[in-house]
């Protein structure tokens, strides 16, 4: 159970969703609220009763979004696909639970002008943690399972030989690029073919390519989108590069697809392996099928 926990899970969701996932839980907690009235609102007679219930339903998307739209913001770092688990989302997805309860607690005392003799606060929290434990753990786990059977059986479908630059027939005649920093003074050369990645850091890049056929790094201060641009600007003016594909596949990496020497896939998506598996990129969701497609292509 434990080192199922641990397993990946995905967590970068574009903000719109996030939108939409707060709005949709408002929306359930409102309209289940008004039409089964449960912990005996159906005997509570108050003016503009509907209104009241449906402010239940209001808490819970203000929570809801603030939760999913702050804290990724203000701790970057924290929700980040590199270190979300199973185990991170069942726990998220229950203080948010949590967190509602508390909401409600006190706007139902603001209603009524005096604490609720119910559960109290703490037994509130206890009783919705109780509840939501094991759907949330259970709905998580099962999203888990479908995800990474559905990104795995993809992954196999990706027609990609082993060490593909070793087979390949026809080869084009060495290209070198060169991409510069932001102040337009420190530059970087190398062959084109021989550029494995480049990774986003903070205001700088790290570019990864062969030398002697290892892999060294080499920083630029640039962002990866300037980076980018440059390749792009490369491969309109040379046909050369045309064979050796180096494209975005997620928001901190550019990858050159010829040096792609296998597909994995896991709850989070696909996994690009290079340079004998030693290292390892992300796919995020928005380049999936476009990556795909010209992996296709290219093998």
């Amino acid at each position: 159970m434990w080192h199922l926990l641990n397993q990946p899970y995905p967590c970068e969701e574009p903000a719109r969703r996030r939108w939409v996932k707060a709005i949709w839980i408002g929306a359930f907690v409102g309209l289940f609220l008004l039409i089964f009235q449960p912990f005996d609102l159906n005997r509570w007679q108050t003016p503009y009763k509907t209104v009241k219930i449906l402010g239940f339903g209001l808490i819970s998307f203000v929570v809801t979004a603030g939760l999913s739209q702050l804290l990724p913001v203000l701790l970057p770092t924290r929700f980040t696909n590199e270190r979300w688990t199973v185990g991170r989302e069942i726990l998220w997805v229950t203080t948010h639970i949590t967190l509602i309860a508390v909401a409600n607690y006190f706007y139902l005392n603001w209603l009524i002008g005096r604490p609720f003799r119910g559960f109290g606060l703490f037994g509130m929290v206890v009783v919705t943690f109780l509840i939501g434990i094991f759907p949330v753990g259970g709905s998580v786990i099962v999203n888990y399972i479908i995800r990474l059977k559905k990104y795995s059986q993809l992954a196999r479908e990706i027609p990609i030989h082993e060490h593909p630059a070793q087979n390949r027939i026809d080869e084009p005649e060495p290209h070198s690029i060169t991409i510069t920093a932001e102040n337009e003074k420190d530059s970087l050369t190398f062959v084109a073919n021989d550029l494995l990645y480049i990774e986003s850091s903070d205001n700088y890049s790290t570019v990864v390519y062969l030398k002697n056929n290892e892999p060294v790094k080499a920083l630029l201060r640039s962002s990866l989108s300037r980076l980018e641009s440059q390749l792009d600007s490369n491969k309109n003016n040379r046909n050369a590069i045309a064979r050796n594909p180096i494209v975005r596949c997620h928001r901190s990496y550019i990858v050159n697809l010829e040096k792609v020497e296998k597909v994995t896939g896991n709850a989070q998506g696909y996994k690009l392996h290079l340079h004998n598996g030693q290292l390892q990129l992300p796919v995020a969701r928005k380049y999936n099928d476009t990556l795909v497609a010209q992996l296709k292509a290219l093998f």
